[in-house]
């Protein structure tokens, strides 16, 4: 291109980033957008269609662009990350090339890919928690017995490498419960709560079989038989949480004992129950404003979103230090219970009384459908 045409080019471009910008539609920017992929900068289209966005969400046109653009800057990278893996193979490459992969939704290539990193760094953790995240998704889907059985020989061989990998067990747990392998989802389970990971999805799953007989068949013939009946034998987290029953009566009077006993430990000034938008409280709490109760409301709300966006699981408990005192908080899913203590104060037993405290609560109505 020589000058005079770059000239021009560079004229024209700025004439209609300055449209789009003065008068702003979703044609205005799809036009931009347009010339830029003439031009094969597809950076630029990306970040135009983008800025569309934020305006125009909705439009159909600009998320047909930003999905071109996207899907050709991630067809970009593959090729960047291919040649990269040619030249000197990594776990952390072939990781990286799994993640976009992923967002392109790809599922094939995602599975595909970590099939080849194994074969290079078989004890890779993360690949291999990665890869049966994807063979999850495809068993789930068509409850085939051999995706089952692989999806199972990939988790055991982490915990093989790592004997503390917390999401294995996990997903193990979660896997075993849905085909009917209660004695081994048992297993998993308790061995998260020993270890500290004891959030609510592992209580709900606990307070499930509690009292649900072993299986005598093992998990090969467990999923030969889902197979067959074309469905699990368990229903999922999310069913089983559309069917607990939180707050009954007595759960009520359980949760006043809890406050009034947690209360009653050196140190502690203020006690709360929490869950949406209602409140039980106990101690020096003169109404709904109280500072405590608005600190300990955006705290645990905040640490959740926070560690399931980094994809850490969900926050569970812990600990705020202030010229206050200390702030302790025990949240499972919609349900926060906190209290207040003085400096100095052991919180230890406290955090463990509040984690009862919610954990009952949750399960006392529960219990009594089993």
């Amino acid at each position: 291109m020589n000058l005079l045409k770059r000239f021009k080019l560079s004229r024209e471009l700025s004439r209609m980033e300055k449209k789009a910008k003065e008068n702003p539609s979703p044609s205005t920017f799809v036009d931009l957008a347009q010339a830029y992929i003439n031009l094969g900068w597809i950076d630029h289209t990306l970040r135009v269609a983008q800025e569309g966005l934020l305006l125009f969400p909705r439009s159909e046109s600009l998320q047909k662009v930003h999905r071109y653009a996207l899907m050709n800057q991630l067809k970009r990278r593959v090729e960047e990350l291919g040649q990269k893996i040619a030249k000197g193979p990594t776990a952390e490459l072939y990781r990286e090339l799994a993640d976009v992969y992923k967002e392109m939704g790809d599922q094939g290539s995602l599975i595909g890919t970590c099939v080849e990193c194994l074969r290079h760094f078989p004890d890779d953790t993360e690949t291999h928690l990665t890869l049966s995240h994807a063979r999850s998704l495809t068993y789930y889907r068509n409850l085939k017995a051999k995706d089952g059985r692989e999806l199972i020989k990939g988790l055991l061989k982490v915990i093989e490498i790592e004997a503390g990998n917390l999401p294995a067990h996990r997903m193990l747990a979660n896997l075993f419960f849905r085909i009917g392998a209660v004695k081994q989802a048992r297993e998993h389970l308790h061995y998260l709560k020993q270890h500290g990971a004891s959030d609510e999805e592992v209580l709900l799953l606990l307070n499930q079989i509690e009292g649900m007989p072993d299986n005598e068949e093992d998990p090969e013939q467990l999923l030969s038989r889902v197979e067959e009946r074309g469905a699990l034998m368990n229903r999922s987290l999310g069913g089983i949480k559309k069917q607990k029953a939180v707050a009954t009566e007595e759960a009520i009077s359980g949760i006043r004992d809890g406050l009034s006993k947690l209360l009653e430990q050196e140190g502690v000034l203020k006690a709360a129950y929490i869950r949406g938008s209602k409140a039980l409280v106990k101690g020096d709490i003169r109404s709904g404003k109280d500072p405590f109760l608005k600190t300990v409301r955006v705290i645990g709300k905040a640490a959740q979103r926070a560690t399931r966006r980094m994809d850490l699981g969900n926050f569970s408990k812990g600990v705020v230090h202030g010229s206050f005192g200390n702030i302790c908080i025990c949240c499972f899913g919609d349900v926060c219970a906190a209290v207040q203590c003085s400096q100095g104060t052991e919180v230890d037993d406290i955090l463990v009384s509040l984690q009862e405290l919610v954990a009952g609560s949750l399960f006392v109505g529960a219990g009594k459908g089993n």
